[in-house]
């Protein structure tokens, strides 16, 4: 992790660009790997290269989806997300071999989704004992200590979503990429970007009427 905390320092400046030529010039590096050739090395400089990308991946997603992860007492930092998410990474390479960037992110964005799921479902474990030290201290019912039904509903419906719906959904808003960026990474115009954002606001939409979580979408195709 210390050596992906100095590579990030050294390379925060990388566009995107940049990284996602890195990205596939790895993925590029195993798939022509044979025999018994170690594949550890090139995934590990896989994850070094796109590790500002993912480090800003986990900062999105923490503080617009998981806030409360972010408070007491969990208090979860970006640094500490990043190292959970690339130790999954390195695990999932070891079986599943991306070999497009469009795969390789969808890849990460799936593990760094069920990372921050797992931090709830412990913080939600330990909400009854919490309870118990805090009984003196009055708490308002929206305290957030817990993953209300809500936003259980929220993260069923995104996770619901057709596969390419989905993954622009994903892209645009959690990771926080352009239209442009996004077409970059999936080989794809900006219209089909703005098609299946549009499409997917369209089918959330309906499937939170009642929440009303997400602005309907423009009218621009």
């Amino acid at each position: 992790m210390e050596r992906l905390m100095k590579f990030e320092s050294n390379g925060g400046s990388m566009n995107e660009g940049l990284t996602t030529i890195a990205v596939q010039r790895y993925l590029g590096e195993l798939a022509r790997l044979n025999g018994d050739a170690p594949a550890e090395p090139i995934i590990r400089a896989l994850i070094e290269s796109s590790v500002t990308r993912l480090q800003l991946l986990c900062r999105t997603l923490l503080l617009r989806s998981y806030p409360r992860l972010m408070r007491p007492p969990l208090n979860l930092q970006t640094d500490e997300m990043l190292s959970a998410v690339v130790d999954r990474l390195f695990k999932a390479m070891r079986e599943v071999r991306p070999t497009t960037v469009r795969q390789f992110f969808a890849l990460a964005n799936q593990h760094i989704r069920w990372e921050l799921n797992d931090f709830a479902r412990r913080l939600d474990r330990q909400a009854p004992v919490l309870e118990l030290h805090e009984a003196f201290v009055p708490a308002p019912d929206d305290s957030g200590s817990q993953l209300t039904p809500n936003a259980l509903r929220m993260l069923e419906a995104v996770e619901s979503l057709p596969e390419e719906e989905r993954e622009v959904f994903s892209l645009v808003r959690i990771q926080g990429m352009s239209h442009g960026e996004v077409a970059d990474v999936l080989g794809v115009v900006e219209k089909t970007v703005r098609r299946r954002l549009n499409r997917s606001l369209l089918l959330l939409a309906d499937k939170l009427k009642d929440l009303n979580p997400v602005p309907p979408p423009t009218s621009k195709s």
